[in-house]
């Protein structure tokens, strides 16, 4: 009965705004990153829980429906695709493997983070133009990972992800809720083992600083925060700092990271929507966003001024005075 009630209260907390408060998630400073043309605009709403947006090299916004089985019924996940260009939304695959969150690689592939709760637990990767997929990540040392939830990728085509665990009946394996790096030869390595319950991930464009968004209620732990650790030239990741502690909230979901490395972090509470940063931590602009926000994306091409956030069942978009970073080959 406990762990069900914990379960409520996270679907509460996500997908209805709350009262939670903190100093830094208050009005914002005079606007840097948006204007007075800045107009957030729904573009979908038909979803149940919306997640993980990522703009692929055709122009479409892909992005996850988590479709919780508790409270959704049997549903086995779905992925959406929306096209700027007509405004129109469609089924791009179903079933999603609980999929959470999506990025494209430095060859223009999708690659996809499947959760738990009937799903794959593990990163697929998608080519684009025959339409298969492969496992480049599902077991660390002989385990299944817990759930695979948001991914990042360097200029050299490793990629990194946080695996949580939030929902889902499948027994957990792995001792931590860590952060893990697939290697240019495929192998696996966990790379962070402290960072409270980790969702959102972020590299900077200088490559030197990896972001990690510890998501967090009290059921789990009590660190609600901003991350950054730096990238050594001998790939190890070290030196947790924490960049901006959210302790009273929820804390932090998906982000995004201009070319300036200014973060677009996803809160919700008292205030929902894109609180932006520096990379110091100074707070810069606010978006409000009248549902939770779950993640939040750059475009590219001729959306490369738009963000798109996936918040409650919903799609939105907004223009903004600044542009994605996201790394090529």
């Amino acid at each position: 009965m406990k762990a069900r009630k914990n379960k409520l209260l996270i679907i509460i907390l996500l997908i209805v705004p709350t009262c939670f408060s903190i100093s830094l998630a208050q009005e914002p400073s005079p606007n840097q990153i948006t204007d007075s043309l800045s107009k957030l605009e729904l573009v979908f709403n038909d979803g149940l829980f919306t997640e993980g947006p990522a703009v692929g090299p055709d122009g479409f916004v892909y992005f996850c429906d988590v479709t919780l089985t508790q409270y959704f019924g049997k549903q086995a996940g779905h992925i959406w695709k929306y096209n700027p260009q007509n405004n129109q939304t469609s089924l791009f695959r179903s079933p999603s493997g609980m999929s959470t969150g999506i990025i494209f690689d430095l060859d223009g592939n999708m690659v996809i983070a499947q959760g738990a709760d009937f799903g794959g637990r593990c990163i697929i990767r998608t080519n684009m133009v025959t339409g298969k997929s492969e496992i480049i990540a599902g077991l660390y040392e002989g385990k299944s990972l817990n759930a695979p939830n948001d991914l990042v990728i360097d200029e050299k085509g490793q990629i990194y992800f946080t695996d949580p665990r939030y929902f889902g009946h499948e027994p957990v394996e792995q001792p931590v809720m860590g952060v893990y790096r697939i290697n240019l030869d495929g192998s696996l390595d966990r790379v962070i083992e402290h960072a409270g319950t980790p969702n959102g991930i972020l590299i900077s464009p200088d490559q030197k600083y990896l972001y990690v968004s510890s998501l967090n209620f009290p059921t789990w732990s009590n660190l609600n925060a901003l991350l950054r650790f730096e990238i050594g030239e001998d790939g190890k990741v070290k030196n947790r700092k924490i960049l901006i502690d959210f302790s009273g909230t929820p804390g932090p979901d998906g982000m995004a990271i201009d070319l300036n490395g200014n973060l677009y972090l996803t809160l919700q509470g008292v205030n929902p929507g894109i609180h932006i940063f520096s990379p110091e931590g100074t707070k810069l602009d606010y978006i409000k966003t009248p549902e939770n926000p779950t993640n939040v994306t750059f475009g590219r091409g001729e959306t490369e001024n738009i963000l798109f956030i996936t918040a409650g069942k919903s799609l939105y978009k907004i223009r903004v005075n600044a542009k994605g970073y996201f790394p090529s080959k």
